[in-house]
Parts: C-alpha cells; structure tokens; sequence
C-alpha cells in the first residue's frame, strides 16, 4: 500500500523541465560565487550575460537590458547627491551639530552617535559613516579619559599636601607609619589608573559596536539607504508589473522609518546594558557637571570651529539634498494626488523616483561651488570655478560594482520567470500554506538574518526574493508580507566583522575581539526581527493592505 502511495506522489511531483535545470544551475552557481568569493562580487553578478544566452534561456539584448532599469538609476542618482554631501564636508557639519546639542555624558553620547550615524546612513553609505563617526567618538572617549586622570593626579596631590602638613608635627616618632601610607597611596593610585583604563576600554567597545550597528539600522529607513532596498523595489516592478508602484520612497519611509528608530532604541538599551549598565547617576549625570565634560564637549566644539562658515557649496549642496527628499515625498504620497500624477503620470507612470533622483543630482554638474561674482571690464579674467560635483570625484567614489549587483539580480528574477523556474517553485511550495504567516516570516526573517552573515546583503537578497516571490504567491499571500521583513533581516549582519563593513571598520578601530561582536550582534540579531515582524503586522498592514492577496500578484507566467 506504502508503494502505491509514493509512486502516486512521484507521478503527481512536478519535476524539472530541461530550462528550469539549466537556470537553476545559473542561480546555484552564482550562490556558490557569492558566498565563496572566489571571483569579485560583480563578476558574478555577469555571469547571466554569458550563461542565460549559451542555455537558450533568453536572448542576449533581453539579458543585457535587466541591467540598466529605473531601480539602477534611482540608486546611481541617491549615491551622486551622499557623494556630493561627503564632498563638501556637509555631513560632518551634521554631525558635531548633532552631537553638540545632545552632550557628552556616557549614556547620552552612546545614544547620540547612534542617532547621528543612523540619520546619515539614511543618506549617505554606512561604511562613510561609520569612518567619520569613529575618529570623533575616539577622541571625546580619550580627552574624557585624560581628563578624569588629571582630575586624579591634581586630587592625589593636594590630598598629599595636606597629609603632609598634618603629619609634620609627628614626622619623628611615626616615620615607619608614614613610609607605609605613602606605599599604600601609591599602590592606591595604580589601582584607580587600571580601573580607569579597563573602564574607558570597555567604554571604547561599546561605542564603537553602537557607530556600526546604528549604520547598518540607519540604512534600512530610506530607500537608497542600503542597496537590499532598492533590490526588493526592483524586484517587485519585475515580478509583478501591475503592482501599480506600492514600493517608493514616500510608503518604504513610512512603514521603515519607525521600524529603524524602534530598532535603534532597542539596541542602545541593549548596548546599554553589557557595556554601561544602568547606573542611571553616573551614565546620565543627573545635573551635575564634572571637569571632563566640559572638556569633552570642548573638543566636540572645537571640531566644529574647524569647519567654519558654511560655504555657497555646501549651502548648495544642503539646498539640493533638501529639495530631492522633499519631491521624493511628494511625488506619489499615496493619500492625495502627487504632484507627479498632477502633472505628469495622468495614464502612465511616467516620472518615477528614479526621475527625480537624476534630475536633482545633474543639478550638481550645472551649479558653481563658488559663487559667481561681477567684474568689470578692468579686472583680469576670472578662472572657472568648478561644479559642486564633477565626474573625477564621481568615478573616484562611485561604487560601480554595485550597479552591476543590482543588473544581475534583476537578470536572475527575469531569467527565473522565462524559463519557469519560478512558477516550478512556487507549486513546490504548496504545502507551506498550512503554517501560519506569521511563523513564516519570523523563520524566514531568522534564515536570511543568519545567511547575511557569511555573505552580504546585496548578494542574500538577490538569491532570495525571486524565490520569497514564488512562494508567496503559490501560497496566496500578500508578496510583501514576507519580501519586506526579508529585505530588511538581510540589514542585520551585527554578530561577525566580515559580515558587512561597517562592522570591519569598528572592528579595526574599537579593540574589539569577534566574541564582543559575536555576544552583542547575536541578541540583537533576534531583536531585529522580532521588531520588523512586530511592524509588518501592525502599522505595515495598514500601509500596504497586507491582510487580503493583491489582484497583481496572481500572475501566472509561462516560458
């Protein structure tokens, strides 16, 4: 009986078509690449180019095309504006401002970087980030530490002075005492010094940890902010033509924005605990005022003196980068026209946020970084003053390779659905219908944040997606339920320092050991999806209409 039953199951399995073998094998292959690096990332990612057109799987124009779509140019137009933002030395002026105005005590220094790193990984890379941010956290660490010390030495010396003045009188008859309290004060001091030490070490760790973790948490809040985003926008257009642009810069805010800043709060209580613990007189001050403040906040102040007056460049610059997040947000907000449907996208989606990001970003080429003055006829010629931005910067700064990332998955997503690969999936996947969605996400959420760290983000969610796709639609629920917490567990790479730069970055610079990453990261690791699970059935249901099965996302394709 046992027979008969499994040689039905095995006349109804579906099993592999020739084309979806063949573009099975390409995903596979690339899988192994990217999780192996034996060749550059972006080499990888070519290798549809050469594969999908030798298997027969597409052609090599319709390949080719996948890799310069809208997505490509609304990343390439946010990386041109952070370029030109790190330029013009506007983020540090950002920064200092920010951490003048929250102050220098432990707990409120910890949580001001991390708010401070985590606004400017919205805009700008995380890796610029965090290697801004790190110098300036070391220093204001290290002057609180030289600070604390003379604070020591001066105390110890008057307190010798004092003792010596009071013990003048008995210096002949207890000379052997003496001796022993002056060894005793010495060995004293010692003590205070390696305490001191130990306490600024493990002061110093978890800065640092903090400045790499708010990069990567920042970054999940905006839609350039870090390249997995933008992959699941593009994955969503390719996979579901129809969706009628659910994913843009206004609704991916409102659902990551507050998610990022749960986060944030989450992991600085966390932070909080394993490297300061809840000493609530001496990590937040209560209102005193000790000397080392006052001189760490000098140093902030300082820095920021350094910078001087703003420049007509970054006045420009700021003026650009303001006005591009403005029309990102107004372009299609979704509850009153846009003004992108008002005037341009009446029948057709024709101005996208891709639009927006590169005609606000050819402006830089076009304005002067100096300020054009009059000169009359007399004056000797004036030489050309040079653009905010210009391409030397630009190809110096660009990360090309991740453009091609980008290509190559959408090469992927588009290969998987010719060939059938996808639909073949998504039959296979059937059976999962009888768990909980909820489960699904977390157990997705836990795989792909445990996959990200031994591979990067770009390349887990290049793999996954397509796949998560096909799943949700054979099972008939909503695509973004388990694409979006996917998107952003691929974010949460914060137990090892191979597992994204900004880790290596604090890794190099905080004395840090991998168990320090490893013992902080992996509490966070299950904090991080338990938060974004918490935000996709709540206010991510209200958003995207996540509780009924979109119309667009029953698609059947056929190769």
């Amino acid at each position: 009986m046992t027979t008969v039953i499994y040689r039905e199951w095995l006349l109804d399995k579906p099993y592999l078509s020739l084309q979806e073998a063949k573009c099975g094998f390409v995903i596979i292959l690339m899988a192994l690449y990217w999780c192996m690096e034996c060749i550059p990332l972006a080499v990888t990612a070519l290798l549809p180019v050469i594969l999908f057109p030798m298997m027969g799987i597409m052609e090599s124009d319709e390949v080719c095309i996948q890799y310069l779509k809208d997505s490509n140019m609304l990343f390439f137009g946010g990386l041109l504006v952070a370029i030109a933002v790190e330029h013009w030395n506007l983020h540090r002026r950002i920064a200092l401002q920010v951490l003048l105005l929250v102050g220098v005590k432990p707990s409120l220094l910890m949580i001001g970087f991390m708010i401070t790193t985590a606004f400017l990984s919205m805009w700008i890379s995380n890796t610029a980030s965090t290697a801004m941010m790190l110098p300036i956290a070391n220093a204001v660490l290290q002057q609180l530490c030289d600070t604390e010390a003379n604070a020591e030495e001066r105390n110890c010396r008057l307190t010798a002075v004092r003792d010596g003045q009071e013990n003048r009188a008995f210096e002949l008859d207890d000379s052997k005492e003496s001796d022993d309290t002056k060894f005793k004060a010495g060995d004293s001091s010692e003590q205070r010094k390696l305490k001191r030490e130990e306490k600024y070490t493990k002061l110093l760790k978890g800065m640092s940890l903090s400045v790499c973790y708010a990069a990567s948490i920042g970054g999940t809040a905006t839609l350039t902010g870090t390249t997995p985003n933008v992959i699941l926008k593009g994955q969503i257009d390719e996979l579901f033509p129809e969706n009628g642009g659910i994913i843009n810069f206004a609704s991916f805010f409102g659902f990551s924005f507050p998610n990022m800043v749960l986060m944030l709060a989450l992991s600085w209580l966390w932070l909080q605990f394993m490297f300061l613990g809840f000493n609530f007189r001496e990590s937040f001050g209560c209102g005193t005022k000790k000397d080392g403040d006052l001189e760490a906040y000098r140093v902030i102040k300082d820095e920021y003196k350094k910078l001087g007056r703003m420049s007509f460049a970054e006045s420009c610059v700021l003026v650009i980068f303001t006005l591009l997040v403005l029309m990102w947000f107004t372009r299609e907000p979704g509850f009153i026209p846009g003004w992108a449907t008002v005037l341009f996208n009446k029948d057709k989606s024709y101005v996208t946020d891709g639009t927006v990001a590169m005609f606000m970003s050819s402006l830089l080429f076009c304005i002067p970084s100096t300020f054009p003055r009059c000169q009359s006829r007399h004056d000797a010629p004036a030489e050309a003053h040079s653009a905010l931005l210009t391409w030397d910067v630009v190809h110096e700064k660009m990360p090309w390779n991740i453009l091609l990332l980008l290509g190559g998955g959408f090469a992927l997503a588009h290969g998987s659905e010719k060939s059938g690969l996808s639909q073949w999936l998504g039959e296979s996947l059937i059976p999962l219908q009888n768990i909980p969605p909820f489960a699904i996400s977390i157990l997705l959420c836990l795989l792909v944040a445990m996959f990200t760290e031994c591979s990067s983000n770009t390349a887990t969610t290049t793999l996954f997606l397509p796949i998560l796709a096909s799943m949700a639609t054979a099972i008939k629920i909503h695509p973004l339920y388990i694409m979006f917490p996917c998107t952003i567990s691929a974010s949460l790479a914060f137990m090892l320092p191979v597992a994204t730069p900004p880790n290596a970055v604090a890794f190099s610079y905080g004395n840090l050991k991998v168990m320090d990453m490893a013992k902080a990261g992996f509490i966070l690791n299950f904090v991080g999806v338990i938060t974004i699970n918490i935000a996709i059935n709540t206010w991510g249901v209200a958003i995207f209409q996540l509780n009924t099965f979109p119309s667009w996302a029953n698609v059947t394709k056929t190769p």
